[in-house]
């Protein structure tokens, strides 16, 4: 059925996609730790900026924008320390709200929601490797002969927009689910978001060594 609309292999792109969106990222583990630490309403602000991102860049890789940033190394560079220094900046930042702060400590303090899906969005547009991803990966089940390949891009992205969507959304409930520990224990509310906030630090430096 998808073969008539410039689509091969769609089962192989399937299992790809979903092996690839259950890889641990930046992404799902900030929508994780919104649900988490702020309920499901903010964790599905938080998904939305990264299906939002998604998107933008499926666009930028259709209209070729993705290609030329891969093919050049100064933007593709500029870009992929932009987004190491981001992510350090979100590490840093759970970390020193968790434990360089020294007033209430006593009390379990709900972040604020008004940048979450920002943040995610943020997180999205400024990962290179999800440029390569769609640069490398969804070529190989596209039919270059077919006239009209935004029908094969836009049939791609909605599957990986839905299969995102799902996963998304069982990592906010399962966040949302902790929310009553976290308000509980603050010292398990520290330790997790000092873990997050280590993880990110951890994806900024492998980011910052890619080559």
């Amino acid at each position: 059925m998808f073969e008539s609309y410039g689509v091969v292999n769609i089962w192989t792109y399937v299992a790809g996609l979903i092996v690839i969106i259950l890889a641990p990222g930046p992404n799902s583990l900030y929508v994780l730790k919104t649900g988490a630490s702020q309920g499901i309403a903010a964790g599905y602000r938080a998904a939305s900026g990264v299906l939002l991102g998604d998107a933008i860049l499926i666009l930028l890789a259709y209209l070729g924008v993705a290609s030329l940033i891969q093919t050049s190394p100064l933007l593709f560079t500029i870009i992929r320390y932009l987004g190491a220094a981001y992510l350090l900046y979100l590490g840093l930042g759970l970390i020193w709200t968790q434990w360089g702060r020294s007033s209430q400590p006593s009390e379990y303090v709900k972040p604020k929601t008004e940048k979450v899906f920002r943040k995610s969005l943020s997180l999205s547009l400024t990962n290179p490797k999800a440029i390569l991803f769609y640069v490398s990966f969804f070529i190989q089940f596209i039919d270059s002969s077919y006239h009209s390949t935004w029908i094969s891009y836009s049939i791609l992205a909605s599957i990986l927009e839905l299969c995102s969507f799902t996963y998304l959304s069982l990592l906010i409930l399962l966040g949302s689910s902790l929310t009553h520990y976290f308000k509980r224990n603050k010292t398990l509310a520290k330790l997790g978001n000092g873990a997050l906030g280590l993880f990110f630090m951890g994806f900024a430096a492998r980011l910052a060594s890619l080559h």
